[in-house]
């Protein structure tokens, strides 16, 4: 409606609004107070022509001018052209880098440059894409949105000459797998090869089990896993709750704490009387 044109002023003292704002009122109380419209149709059809008969023609009481000759002389030509897409609308959050060069938003996985590993980040995105961006704003990846557990890579990320960084990394980690076990060792290194940089991911797991179960459970399953080409932390999660045995329990005859059925004679003398006359009389 022409009443809203006006634009507030820049920067301007929040006493400034109000005046803006009245133009609301005006329309509520000029044009709409005290109709009823079968349909928002026939409210629009009203709004148009109330708006270019009676708003554009008043004269604006402020400025002491006609409405609709002020804004097709002065203001139409000061109007900048829509953007050619709709406003974006996103949310954004800090991530900080992983060591294997990717971020996580709701359980994937987006690459970034590996400069920017154990940096933190922010993570912008809409209904579609998402952006990664440094701190002084710059967008540094861009990714189409993935599901949850995949993991998106841009093939710069892999060729860059600071890849070197996440590769040291995975390598520390190997080295620590090497060390618990040789069949441990060996899965591991067959694991990165076959799964890449979202081995890291798997190899900070598998230091996990390493501190829950015995070494030689843990080189059992790596053994069968190896053996069968199964490269998930799943998979050697499932072995080792198959290996683990399950606990025993003996039945003891003798032990301190068990006493003998005649030191309990005493205090329930009546009992033992009744059960002895049954025995007999059996």
């Amino acid at each position: 409606m022409t009443v809203l044109r006006r634009p507030h002023r820049v920067q301007s003292a929040p006493d400034s609004k109000g005046k803006i704002e009245s133009g609301i009122n005006y329309g509520q109380e000029n044009a709409l107070k005290g109709r009823s419209f079968a349909s928002l149709a026939a409210q629009n059809q009203f709004l148009s022509v109330w708006e270019s008969g009676v708003a554009d023609t008043r004269i604006h009481g402020t400025t002491r001018q006609q409405v609709g000759k002020v804004f097709n002389d002065v203001e139409r030509a000061q109007l900048l052209p829509l953007p050619a897409g709709l406003f974006p609308v996103f949310e954004e959050a800090p991530r900080t880098v992983h060591r294997d060069g990717y971020v996580e938003l709701k359980r994937a996985y987006y690459s970034v440059p590996p400069e920017y590993v154990g940096r933190q980040v922010w993570v912008r995105w809409e209904s579609r894409l998402l952006r990664v961006i440094n701190q002084r704003r710059e967008v540094i990846a861009v990714h189409a949105l993935a599901e949850p557990g995949q993991f998106t890579t841009d093939p710069t990320h892999l060729h860059s000459p600071y890849r070197r960084i996440v590769q040291e990394g995975l390598e520390h980690l190997l080295d620590r797998a090497r060390l618990i076990g040789v069949h441990t060792g060996s899965w591991a290194e067959a694991m990165a090869q076959q799964r890449g940089p979202i081995g890291t991911r798997v190899l900070h797991g598998l230091l996990a089990l390493a501190q829950k179960h015995p070494v030689k459970a843990l080189e059992q399953a790596a053994q069968t896993a190896l053996h069968h080409g199964t490269w998930r932390l799943r998979d050697l999660q499932t072995l080792l709750a198959q290996a683990a045995p399950s606990p025993q329990l003996d039945f003891l005859e003798t032990h301190p704490l068990i006493r003998n059925l005649d030191t309990y004679r005493d205090y329930v003398p009546d009992c033992f009387t009744t059960a002895t006359s049954t025995i007999n009389q059996t």
